[in-house]
């Protein structure tokens, strides 16, 4: 049986043999994941359609056309031998979608009662889905609670039988410089290739331009820091930053259908719907996963789609739909300590928003100093859509509901 570079979409022309999670000769049964192949756009998991073993013929690292051989299988009956190389964990149970606590005491041994501390059900999930070991875990919630956010924050354990992840780089080669002092070559993977393109053509295609403003957070937190409690008990996830500002953005871009808007050739076309990108930073570059219908959902839905993509873009499984058709983005340079930046355009958006790092910094205030925890916003804008008030206005409006926001978020 053949295996290879299957059509992904209609733009997407090679792929990278990222990574052989079997070893050339392995056995290997139907529906086994055997090979991570990357694009420019999105990553793929590819199965063993039959029993057999593998033959590698494309090695890792190397960049091919759609529809090259990467490797066969000599079909064949491997079950025998790889239920004497592979161990299968014992199955373990699924919580309740409603349940809130730790299964009952009766159900687990006396060892189990002492180490493992209470789970959220989302997390519960997360954990089994990942192939986490929830007793690794410390828990950061009441009484050392298992949150969806410790699971996130938790390297993956490797599964039994499987080959780890290669951490070798693509194509690198030693060289020497002009002055005789050593230098290392490496190849762009496809997806930093694309990165390049699509920032060359932001700056290329667009009249970008930038203008700031600074948000009082004192609102914030001290809601987060009043209500988290409450909500991680009722959600299982934390109060994050992210949706106030995606809440916030959604009122301004109602009231500046511009900045949700694109140009297509002459026209431009204004969108009813507002799908949100999200930037995530991971170990490849910077994706952007979509947040459909964002206006149509709850902080706890924001922040748990949130959680879900950064997890599904970290393990390199985003899929195209979810990558594409975003009307505004968000990039959140503060949780990398950023105090102020420009943000790049995503075309063929005309907007995208910029959040900092927090800062206690004296401000004036009735005529006194006083200290507040200050960020710094960005807007970016295509200049050729939307005009300096506009983009002024839009943030100014955003600045306004995450200062004052109380008429905005009611439902928590």
């Amino acid at each position: 049986m053949d295996i290879k570079i299957p059509e992904v979409g209609e733009s997407i022309l090679e792929a990278l043999v990222a990574n052989w999670l079997k070893e050339d000769g392995a056995a290997v049964a139907k529906d086994d994941i055997i090979c991570e192949l990357e694009t420019d756009k999105v990553n793929v998991e590819l199965t063993a359609e039959a029993s057999g073993r593998l033959h590698i013929v494309v090695p890792e690292g190397k960049t091919v056309p759609v529809g090259t051989l990467i490797a066969t299988i000599e079909e064949g009956d491997v079950s025998q031998e790889q239920e004497t190389v592979v161990q299968t964990p014992p199955p373990q149970k699924t919580a309740p979608e409603a349940e809130t606590t730790s299964p009952p005491a009766s159900e687990i041994s006396g060892d189990q009662q002492s180490s493992q501390p209470p789970v959220n059900p989302a997390a519960r999930q997360n954990a089994q889905e990942r192939g986490i070991n929830l007793e690794e875990i410390s828990g950061s919630g009441r009484a050392g609670r298992i949150l969806l956010d410790d699971v996130l924050a938790h390297e993956k354990t490797p599964t039994p039988g499987v080959k780890a992840e290669s951490t070798k780089p693509v194509t690198a080669e030693a060289e020497t410089a002009a002055d005789g002092r050593p230098v290392t070559r490496q190849a762009m993977t496809p997806i930093r290739q694309r990165i390049a393109e699509r920032l060359l053509q932001a700056r290329q295609q667009t009249a970008m331009l930038t203008t700031f403003n600074e948000a009082d957070m004192s609102w914030i937190k001290k809601i987060r820091s009043q209500h988290q409690e409450h909500f991680i008990e009722k959600h299982g996830i934390k109060l994050g930053l992210m949706s106030f500002f995606i809440k916030a953005s959604i009122v301004a871009l109602k009231e500046f259908p511009a900045v949700n808007a694109r140009i297509d050739g002459t026209d431009i076309v204004y969108h009813h719907y507002y799908d949100i990108g999200i930037a995530v930073g991971t170990d490849r570059g910077l994706v952007v996963p979509v947040l459909r219908d964002a206006d149509q959902m709850t902080f706890a839905e924001i922040e748990q789609r949130i959680a879900d993509l950064a997890v599904k873009a970290n393990a390199r499984k985003l899929t195209l739909a979810e990558l594409e058709g975003g009307t505004f983005t968000i990039t959140n340079g503060g949780v990398y300590g950023s105090l102020l930046s420009t943000p790049i355009i995503n075309p063929p958006q005309c907007g995208v928003l910029g959040m900092h790092s927090i800062q206690d910094r004296p401000v004036a205030r009735n005529g006194e100093i006083i200290i507040r925890p200050i960020m710094n916003l960005a807007l970016s804008y295509d200049h050729r859509l939307i005009d300096g008030r506009e983009a002024v206005g839009f943030l100014k409006l955003i600045k306004e509901y995450i200062e004052d926001p109380s008429e905005l978020f009611l439902e928590l």
